[in-house]
């Protein structure tokens, strides 16, 4: 066992089925105290019934994530319980699918509410303790419809790229106090699929074939500012990058330039994965200073 969470206390978010029960179960399998977080209070104990009688120690918590008040008394809940936080997986989420045509924009809100704010409500309910600690790790869950795009999922796919977004930003932040952010992008049969993919390929997309992604994402040697992406017993990464472009300078014809060295703008030889945002003005600057 080489990954172990001894003394380290965990919350997991919409931890009572699915995703997120596999990922509390993995964690307090290698001794993770847990916060199992589910709106739906008899899933949650559920899980924590599971972990107790494996051994573990877990409470259960039925806060929204979407809600400041009940977020904030999670937290507290495991203060009060162990002192300390380690660990927030942000796993809970909703599906509101609809063509973007048909879709009402409640259920547009209602999805970012739950997947982007519910998850920057609870990390910046944990933030300043992982701080105090100097210690910290928060994994978003995003998806390949936020990275790629799936029909009939805007609501869906838009709050997963936010929160690689978001993801950016606070493993920056983070990393002067030893808080590492990462995401994971699951692919798995769970209540939010079921119906949609065929009986032989739900089979090798089980929950548990995801969690040793998210265990090492969580984990003393993890990684930081990483999109991992899992399923089926499969990981690969996701990366954002930038080609290095062209310098077509402004003239009256710029916009036919761009059109006419698109190939080359695209061109991916080259291409990096920028430390922080300021690397696209440095390349762009760059560029022009030498073209002068």
């Amino acid at each position: 066992m080489g990954i172990d969470f001894k003394n380290r206390v965990a919350i997991v978010t919409g931890a009572g089925g699915g995703l997120g029960r596999q990922h509390a179960l993995a964690l307090a399998a290698r001794g993770a105290k847990l916060i199992i977080n589910d709106f739906g209070a008899a899933a949650a104990e559920g899980v924590v019934a599971e972990i107790t009688a494996a051994g573990g120690t877990a409470l259960a918590n039925q806060a929204s994530v979407s809600d400041e008040a009940a977020v904030a008394a999670m937290v507290q809940q495991a203060m009060d319980a162990w002192g300390r936080i380690d660990i927030l997986v942000n796993n809970a989420g909703i599906l509101r699918d609809k063509s973007f045509a048909k879709m009402d924009l409640a259920d547009f809100r209602a999805v970012v509410d739950v997947h982007l704010m519910g998850a920057a409500i609870c990390t910046h309910a944990v933030w300043n303790i992982m701080r105090a600690q100097k210690y910290g790790r928060v994994v978003m869950t995003t998806s390949s419809t936020g990275l790629y795009g799936n029909f009939g999922q805007a609501n869906y796919g838009a709050a997963k790229m936010a929160l690689v977004g978001l993801m950016q930003t606070l493993s920056i932040e983070g990393a002067k106090d030893g808080i590492r952010v990462n995401c994971l992008a699951p692919t798995a049969a769970t209540r939010m699929t079921e119906g949609l993919m065929p009986a032989a390929v739900l089979e090798q997309l089980t929950p548990e074939s995801v969690a040793p992604g998210l265990v090492y994402l969580v984990s003393e040697d993890a990684p930081t500012r990483t999109i991992l992406c899992a399923g089926a017993g499969t990981f690969e990464r996701a990366y954002v990058t930038l080609t290095s472009g062209v310098h077509l300078g402004l003239h009256a014809d710029t916009p036919e330039q761009v059109a006419a060295h698109f190939a080359a703008i695209s061109d991916r030889s080259g291409e990096i994965v920028p430390e922080s945002g300021s690397a696209q003005g440095s390349n762009e600057v760059g560029k022009a200073l030498a073209a002068r």
